[in-house]
């Protein structure tokens, strides 16, 4: 009974120290952001995309940081900013002469599941989605996208 008990405390013990360690360990990961961009213009004017930059930024490059005692902004080049290395999937627009388009959408959410069912095959796990509209605001205007942005990361 005691070499059972014993036995028992022993993979316990094993077990808390296994996950222990696991927490310790500081894992390190490359974030990835993916941009679709879903025009809402009437008469299907617009341009819809995915956009996925492959050109690496680092934003510390790009940044000032302001106090009462310093305040110089930043001096960065917008050209040294631009990234000219991205993939560009087509995507059609939300509308077409006849007004909205369904079978737009679910070619677009085609397409989209495609290139997330890539991203998760490739290692990446889907942390994050936000999108935002900036909808046609009536004759005048004829201008709108819908924008989603997918964030994904993984361990490096």
């Amino acid at each position: 009974m005691k070499k059972t008990i014993l036995m028992c405390l022993f993979a316990i013990v094993s077990i808390f120290t296994m996950n222990a360690q696991d927490s310790i360990s500081i894992k390190k990961y490359e974030i990835k952001v993916i941009t679709s961009v879903e025009s809402i213009v009437p008469s299907g004017l617009g341009r819809s995309r995915i956009i996925s930059a492959n050109a690496e930024r680092d934003y510390k490059q790009f940044t000032s940081s302001q106090n009462k005692e310093d305040n110089t902004r930043n001096k960065s080049k917008r050209k040294d900013i631009r990234v000219k290395d991205f993939d560009e999937t087509k995507l059609l627009n939300f509308y077409n002469i006849g007004g909205i388009r369904f079978q737009n959408i679910a070619a677009n959410d085609a397409v989209i599941s495609s290139k997330l069912t890539t991203m998760l095959s490739e290692g990446w796990d889907l942390v994050f989605v936000t999108s935002a509209v900036e909808s046609d605001s009536g004759e005048s205007d004829g201008q709108g996208i819908f924008i989603t942005r997918y964030i994904f990361k993984r361990v490096l």
